[in-house]
């Protein structure tokens, strides 16, 4: 398909020479072009620029040809679609009751302990059939993608058996092929201890290490792993070993860390070279320090703080020390039951208060540098795939994350095609 947009009011992250990451005070910086044009072949961008300029474009002679679909956007703003680097899909059913049971004033951990949580969705999943669990996860990826995402991580981490993890990933990998979106698959074996294992999780983190990891990766069905190193789940020295683990098997770390306490979980992340380390409400000038001497991006997921009461990240301390930061949905149904990642640019400003220009990097180019698709999505540049959306009349893009409880997207293409 052959795409034109033209008269683009303005159009968002555009990077001729496209960096991997925007850190620090750089983030505050938007590259952008107003009253422009795009155009998209083969499912790919391959040209932008200033409606001024069109008329001696190569791209000229596109318009007004048969062959190709042309898209008034007066008006209108052109973003790069979200990269969401943070989810948990794949879950069966959802878990209200519990939600009732926080807003009566339990603690999350005080619900785990009572076997919800993470343990309840872990039964439920043991007895999903995998055609259920793909069929409830294209209705959850269906309706980010017309929110705006176009490429999402999901997880593992409801299965806690071995058994139970692969049927996980290999929805996973059924989602890759039904899903027009970009998606990662992370092993998160190390999500929870099963009741079974409650004294003796040495054992549990033992059978992680010697009978699923091997399982994963001799299948193939993971880009990377990760563990919930945090107060009440994993320790440092047992993280330590999953993750050896995992890298002898080629898989990269990805970590939970510091949600609940000042675990260490970003120290071993960093250790590791963890492509990102997720959450961070706890965060020091310790922690800042070990990130600021990594390529690891930390990323913050405001929903769960939001949705469970708790303290948020200190973003605006990592921004302003140098940090690069993304921002991802936690998309799952204990704690962040949604995946507006509109709604997620919204608490950027209201809880972290990002200005516009810091939230839009983090939720385009850092996200995908967060999930290792930053080659080929999170910025408008030629090469790149066409994973982008069109807004509707909008007065300026920091009216993305002003105007929250609304869906400001109008038109979603992905891989070059109108959804």
């Amino acid at each position: 398909m052959k795409i034109l947009i033209r008269n683009i009011k303005e159009l968002i992250q555009t990077q001729d020479n496209p960096v991997k990451k925007v850190s620090g005070k750089d983030m505050a910086s938007l590259p952008t072009i107003k009253n422009a044009y795009l155009y998209i072949e083969d499912g790919l961008i391959k040209g932008f620029g200033s409606m001024e300029d069109f008329p001696r474009s190569p791209f000229v002679k596109y318009a007004g040809n048969s062959g190709v679909k042309e898209i008034d956007a007066t008006g209108k703003m052109v973003f790069p679609s979200f990269c969401d680097s943070h989810t948990h899909i794949v879950y069966d059913g959802s878990r209200e009751i519990e939600y009732i049971d926080k807003v009566r004033g339990l603690s999350y951990e005080e619900i785990a302990k009572r076997g919800g949580g993470i343990l309840n969705s872990a039964r439920r999943m043991q007895h999903a059939s995998e055609l259920e669990l793909v069929e409830q996860a294209l209705e959850r990826l269906e309706e980010i993608k017309m929110l705006g995402t176009g490429a999402v991580e999901i997880k593992s981490g409801y299965g806690l058996t071995t058994e139970t993890e692969m049927k996980m990933l290999r929805v996973v990998k059924k989602l890759k092929e039904l899903s027009p979106l970009e998606i990662r698959a992370t092993f998160l074996g190390a999500h929870a201890v099963p009741a079974e294992y409650k004294k003796r999780q040495g054992e549990f983190v033992d059978l992680v290490i010697n009978e699923m990891i091997p399982a994963v990766a001799g299948e193939g069905l993971a880009d990377y792993i990760d563990v919930f190193c945090d107060r009440g789940f994993f320790t440092v020295e047992e993280t330590d070993r999953i993750l050896m683990a995992g890298i002898k098997y080629g898989l990269r770390p990805k970590i939970h860390a510091n949600e609940l306490d000042f675990s260490g979980g970003i120290q071993v992340g960093v250790k590791y070279d963890a492509l990102s380390v997720d959450h961070l409400e706890f965060t020091g000038e310790e922690e800042i320090k070990t990130l600021l001497e990594s390529d690891t991006m930390p990323a913050l997921l405001p929903g769960a703080a939001f949705f469970l009461g708790m303290e948020y990240p200190p973003a605006r301390k990592m921004i302003d020390a140098g940090l690069p930061v993304a921002m991802a949905s936690d998309y799952n149904p204990g704690s962040s039951p949604s995946g507006n990642m509109q709604f997620i640019m919204s608490l950027g400003a209201i809880k972290f208060k990002m200005i516009p220009e810091e939230i839009i990097h983090s939720v385009t180019i850092n996200g995908a540098y967060a999930m290792g698709v930053e080659e080929e999505l999170g910025t408008i540049s030629v090469g790149k795939k066409a994973n982008v959306f069109i807004t509707k009349r909008i007065p300026t893009y920091a009216f993305m994350p002003y105007a929250y409880g609304s869906n400001k997207v109008e038109t979603v293409i992905v891989n070059g095609k109108i959804q």
